[in-house]
């Protein structure tokens, strides 16, 4: 097969401080009792607890129990609901107006679990007619006071934030909201204000012009029944160049994996993907209603990204990615064998309630709780590439999408494209020249038609985690067909564990082997890598296409969180759930612009 050649548009010199980037690994996805639902599921830790969990101290769970993480964090973000925040904290306070109401004490004081449930069914009515801006003004100042007060640069970075909460037709449009700095406006902008996420930007536009720079990460995109990556406004009007600026100035990064299921490919959208089928929710959120793939998916908003520049000369999907944990918990530990789930005391302590192990043992052994949250997944997790552990130099990351995202892991990534480069270029002493001759994940290279591109990518096991079984590279293409512009996709494998070889033809890694026993949970110990690097060329790369790349790192297989459940309780694990998975790790692309 023909080779072609790319020849990259270097900068003149790398950026000061590159090449003492390291990695760091955070969460920005976390709800306190200022979360009107995190309330109502028992959650009473705030964001000062939150913050302490973050740095390696324990914190009780709503159902009783501590919890804690294995290794600090090196940064964090409370983001509780904007709409109605704080408003039930506030109402618990001996002295409010409605602390002794009647219908007020029925919200605060359920602790069923079917008391919780009902509670959170009616709260909105209730919450709604008994609006309250100042108590939203008081518990904001509080957020914003304690994310400024646990702020240690190079211990802990702590960012301002809040969740915006919008839905279309049950469809999730929620985003996170992170400021740069210490400053923040004096209230949020929420569904309260508008659903439409473009009036949102138009906001945080303002904010900006006041000096508060600030981003949104849209989630669960996965349960967005196809409206997060539309290829229309909200309006239903044509996307153009001021739509897709906007978007991009405001959203640089989508969180493609956490709690509620994976947002970056589907079976029925990469049916040639044998991996695509992993954590998938197939609900929209909050919802028994299935979602729709079409437009719900990372892999796929770049993909069409790509056909509609080629048609338009506009892409509004050039983001980036991180993971995060979504908890109502104040924190989660990511770990498969001591998942803490999502819903404070709903599901956090009861593998019944969860739907992992059956309801009765006796009467029904194979009949389960019908709950949505036995797809739910123990991750995720964001990591950047940053000089520092700080505010500036973690939020530049985020606006360069320096940035990957991992189900729970800690897996070290990077990912280099451009030309000349060599596998020497990831000595420590050396990452200066893959700067200075390429670019990083999340950057753009410029195709000419006589030099073909390397990309260079190297992945480190987590210690505390199973090794490493295979690192993917996933293309994405646009083509001129009959009906016009159509969009592709492939994955190569380009590095194999256990001196396996990729084979050339269809460019799989043989098994390594790798094995798990589903009734203990014990792995074969004696395969997988502690790393793994390539330096690898596209055997089908064509200078005049658009095209993306970007690395999926696998782990070797360990037992799911539902099959610890389930040996733990002394039951079979269900058949309808996967009993293992693969945590892995995505990094966020590098396209290739025609030249």
């Amino acid at each position: 097969m023909r080779h072609l050649i790319l020849i990259v548009a270097l900068v003149a010199a790398a950026p000061v401080g590159a090449a003492e980037r390291q990695v760091f690994f955070g969460d920005l996805h976390i709800h306190t009792q200022y979360s009107f639902d995190a309330f109502l599921f028992g959650t009473r830790t705030n964001p000062d607890d939150a913050y302490a969990f973050a740095r390696g101290e324990p914190l009780k769970h709503a159902s009783g129990f501590e919890m804690q993480l294995d290794r600090p964090l090196d940064f964090y973000a409370v983001t509780d609901h904007g709409f109605f925040l704080g408003m039930w904290r506030a109402m618990n306070q001996p002295g409010h107006p409605l602390n002794e109401d009647a219908e007020t004490r029925q919200f605060l004081d359920a602790s069923t679990i079917l008391e919780r449930r009902r509670a959170f069914e009616t709260a909105g009515n209730f919450l709604s007619t008994n609006f309250s801006e100042a108590d939203v003004r008081s518990a904001w100042a509080d957020i914003i006071a304690a994310a400024n007060r646990n702020y240690e640069p190079g211990k802990l970075t702590t960012f301002i934030g809040y969740e915006y909460t919008s839905t279309r037709e049950f469809g999730n449009l929620h985003r996170n909201v992170i400021f740069r700095g210490d400053t923040a406006p004096s209230i949020p902008y929420t569904r309260l204000d508008s659903l439409n996420p473009e009036d949102l930007w138009a906001w945080m536009d303002r904010q900006r012009g006041d000096g508060m720079d600030v981003i949104a990460i849209p989630h669960n995109s996965n349960g967005s029944d196809g409206h997060m990556f539309q290829q229309m406004q909200w309006d239903g009007s044509a996307i153009d160049a001021d739509y897709a600026a906007l978007r991009m100035r405001n959203e640089p990064l989508v969180e493609n994996t956490q709690i509620k299921g994976t947002s970056d490919t589907h079976p029925f959208l990469s049916p040639n993907d044998e991996w695509a089928d992993f954590e998938i929710f197939p609900y929209r959120i909050a919802s028994w209603l299935k979602s729709r793939p079409r437009g719900s998916y990372t892999r796929d908003a770049w993909r069409n990204g790509l056909a509609m520049e080629a048609e338009s000369g506009v892409n509004p999907y050039r983001f980036g990615v991180v993971g995060a944990s979504d908890t109502h918990n104040s924190g989660d530990v990511f770990d498969e064998d001591r998942f803490v789930s999502k819903l404070g005391d709903i599901d956090g302590a009861d593998a019944r309630s969860r739907g992992s192990i059956p309801v009765s043992s006796e009467d029904e052994p194979t009949a389960y709780r019908q709950v949505s949250g036995i797809h739910f997944s123990a991750s995720g997790m964001a990591a950047v590439w940053a000089e520092r552990n700080d505010r500036d130099a973690i939020f530049d990351a985020f606006r360069r999408k320096e940035t990957y995202s991992t189900t729970g892991t800690r897996i070290r990534l990077r990912f280099f494209a451009g030309h000349g480069l060599s596998a020497d270029m990831l000595d420590a002493d050396q990452v200066a020249a893959a700067y200075e001759q390429g670019v990083a994940m999340g950057g753009d290279l410029t195709a000419r038609a006589d030099a073909t591109p390397n990309f260079l990518v190297w992945a480190a096991q987590d210690p505390n985690a199973a090794k490493l079984q295979r690192v993917q590279i996933v293309k994405g293409w646009t083509e001129e067909g009959v009906a016009g512009v159509a969009s592709r996709e492939r994955v190569y494998d380009v590095a194999c564990s256990d001196g396996l070889a990729v084979d050339p033809a269809t460019h799989r890694c043989p098994d390594n082997g790798a094995e798990v026993n589903v009734e203990d949970c014990s792995v074969k110990a004696d395969v997988g890598a502690g790393q793994l690097s390539a330096v690898w060329q596209d055997p089908d790369f064509n200078p005049a296409q658009r095209a993306f790349y970007y690395v999926r790192v696998l782990e070797n297989p360990v037992c799911r969180w539902s099959t610890w459940d389930a040996i733990r309780a002394g039951h079979t694990p269900r058949l309808d759930v996967p009993a293992t998975i693969q945590e892995r790790a995505y990094s966020s692309p590098i396209w290739i612009r025609p030249g």
